[in-house]
């Protein structure tokens, strides 16, 4: 699936992409400031939490509550190997039945799940993006 959106569009992209995912997991790439942070507000909102979402730059890890799941969003850019990854428990969070969201994924690609949905985000103009979504299950 491919959409091309303007930044104020933001909501109805994460509808639409909510209604073509195939996996929980969700692994976003793109350049810095694309938006990735900016449409993973939207899909958590829309998935039904009323949690403040914030880039996890710097704790690696937020959580969000939803009414009977929990979203995890992680910001992978500061780890620096895998190694990293495991001594804060990485694969305890990927191999559960949770929401799991991960900027910059990847560190961590050697042990994904087997099925996860790719989205890449490009910028076109300062206002113009196209997502892509990528389902592999």
């Amino acid at each position: 699936m491919e959409i091309s959106y303007k930044l104020n569009e933001v909501e109805y992209v994460a509808k639409k992409l909510i209604n073509n995912l195939s996996s929980k997991v969700l692994l976003f790439n793109g350049s810095m400031g694309v938006g990735k942070t900016t449409l993973i507000k939207a899909i958590v909102k829309a998935l039904g939490s009323n949690d403040e979402v914030n880039s996890p730059t710097f704790s690696i890890v937020n959580e969000y509550k939803l009414i009977d799941d929990t979203i995890y969003h992680f910001d992978l850019y500061r780890i620096n190997d895998l190694e990293e990854a495991y001594n804060f428990g990485i694969e305890d969070y990927l191999y559960n039945d949770n929401w799991i969201i991960i900027e910059w994924p990847d560190i961590i690609e050697s042990i994904l799940p087997s099925d996860f949905d790719k989205i890449d985000i490009i910028l076109k103009s300062e206002n113009d993006r196209e997502l892509k979504l990528n389902t592999l299950t």
